[in-house]
């Protein structure tokens, strides 16, 4: 991949491009500037917004750059970033064929998944966590845990070098997804698990049957409520989930900490990482990897690799 350091509001030029497609990714960010961005999937664009300028903005450089690096444009959508995760709406279409589906499929690394532009705000990839969804398949787990699961793109990295993975999500909706893209992989599902539930009871049933991964993914939303009205908060819970999945951690075992909150960046993960380890009376160290390529400096979500001893 070609190292290139981006500045806010650059777009990639033609050979990081370039450099994507010859790896086997259409799913990457295109531009990011201070009230918004612009980001691929497949043949299709969308563009994040805080406000009408800036999305017009990013709509009038993205054919400018598509003309300068011979990139056709589909189809592009639009969303509004909310001040309030109750505010989200799906993205909806700018321009492209109405009549087209509102879903696609797209790659990272040779791995597909399915992109779904009318299922809610998320779209189904986040392309900022690709370094990690990379390194996860470096490393070769045997038993992955992941929390949070979503539609489940880290499972489908570990699965794909051999791992077992065990999935947790509040939402069936999403592990259906999830299970989707293991078909579009071509990757069994009989030696993976899906479980829709609050993470914390599961963590601790985990451990009561005395279960352990060798990796585990923690990447939380910032807020999220169970049908039983179990709210969780980041700020608040983020902790609680990391000593839990201290206790179903293997010896060795290398935990992702990862989160897109704009107050906690990769110093509160460290220090959280520091009490959590001292207080389950456990050692290791910690490393992040590269930023992506296509994101300026600090705007990819903050994280941090535990590596267990």
């Amino acid at each position: 991949m070609t190292k290139q350091t981006l500045n806010t509001g650059e777009w990639i030029d033609r050979s990081l491009l370039r450099a994507f497609e010859k790896e086997g990714t259409d799913a990457h960010r295109l531009c990011t500037i201070d009230e918004g961005w612009a980001e691929r999937f497949g043949p299709d664009i969308l563009i994040s917004y805080q406000t009408v300028a800036a999305r017009d903005h990013l709509v009038l450089e993205l054919y400018l750059w598509g003309k300068s690096v011979d990139f056709s444009v589909n189809r592009v959508f639009s969303r509004r970033l909310p001040r309030k995760s109750e505010e989200r709406e799906p993205p909806k279409l700018m321009f492209g064929d109405e009549g087209q589906n509102l879903k696609t499929t797209t790659t990272e690394l040779f791995l597909k998944f399915g992109i779904d532009f009318n299922a809610g705000y998320s779209v189904g990839l986040f392309v900022d966590q690709r370094e990690n969804r990379r390194h996860l398949r470096e490393i070769k787990s045997k038993r992955l845990l992941n929390c949070f699961a979503y539609t489940c793109s880290f499972s489908v990295a570990a699965a794909a070098a051999g791992a077992q993975t065990v999935n947790i999500d509040l939402s069936k909706k999403y592990l259906a997804r999830g299970r989707e893209n293991f078909a579009l992989n071509a990757l069994p599902t009989a030696e993976h698990r899906f479980i829709a539930d609050d993470v914390r009871p599961v963590l601790r049933r985990l451990a009561r049957r005395g279960e352990k991964f060798d990796t585990i993914i923690i990447d939380p939303p910032t807020f999220s409520r169970s049908p039983g009205g179990k709210i969780f908060r980041i700020d608040r819970d983020f902790e609680q989930v990391l000593l839990a999945a201290l206790e179903v951690a293997a010896r060795d075992a290398r935990i992702l900490l990862s989160t897109n909150s704009t107050t906690m960046h990769e110093h509160c993960l460290q220090v959280m990482a520091r009490y959590c380890l001292k207080t389950a009376r456990r050692t290791g160290t910690m490393h992040r990897q590269p930023a992506p390529a296509d994101f300026a400096r600090g705007t990819a979500a903050s994280t941090i690799w535990l590596s267990l001893r």
